[in-house]
């Protein structure tokens, strides 16, 4: 969150859940204001930056792919959340806006770039990986944000990439892409590390 800190209006669609996660950024950083599309109409033609934070599952009509078994699919999916970010997402590259995705925002970014999921990671989102399935990284070279280490317990992660993007870091041990970036634009960074989930680090 630091590489927008220059940023003062932030769009987003935050769950109140999430909240949490955000407050001790925010303290940092009292000048930031964040407009939650969750709680009331984002003027986003004032707004000069885009925070993708983690959710449900992208709803499938909006999806690149068919989903051959919609069981997959968690049930409590979003289609006015999708709907608005994946709208929202279009508008801020137009605009060369900073973008930084986080869990469910780098799918979603991924989507509407035209990119496509793998939609279940069989054995990968167990209780006790929540707080202890903490991974190495391998990076690209070019990488400036770096992870030594995440947690890598997730239900869906990128397949084919969306149009623009590219991978800066794989999970070590599966190759699952944690981190991407969109290439020749101001800043636009994907993250899946949930490090929020280790409250007491390992």
């Amino acid at each position: 969150m630091t590489a927008i800190c220059g940023v003062r209006n932030i769009a987003t669609w935050m769950r109140r859940s999430d909240k949490k996660y955000f407050a001790p950024f925010l303290s940092r950083y009292p000048k930031v204001k964040i407009s939650n599309a969750a709680l009331r109409k984002v003027p986003f033609e004032q707004m000069d930056g885009l925070l993708l934070t983690g959710g449900p599952d992208v709803t499938p009509k909006f999806l690149n792919q068919p989903v051959a078994d919609p069981s997959v699919i968690e049930k409590d999916v979003n289609p006015d959340r999708d709907r608005w970010e994946l709208d929202t997402i279009k508008k801020a590259i137009e605009r060369g806006l900073p973008i930084f995705a986080i869990c469910k925002g780098l799918q979603t970014l991924n989507v509407a770039l035209g990119g496509t999921l793998h939609l279940d990671i069989s054995g990968h989102n167990l209780p006790d990986q929540k707080t202890h399935d903490v991974q190495p990284l391998r990076s690209d070279r070019k990488t400036r944000h770096r992870f030594e280490k995440v947690n890598s317990s997730h239900h869906q992660a990128i397949d084919r990439l969306g149009e623009g993007l590219e991978v800066e870091s794989w999970c070590a041990t599966d190759d699952i892409i944690e981190q991407v970036r969109l290439r020749d634009y101001p800043f636009a960074l994907g993250v899946i590390v949930k490090s929020f989930r280790v409250l007491n680090p390992l």
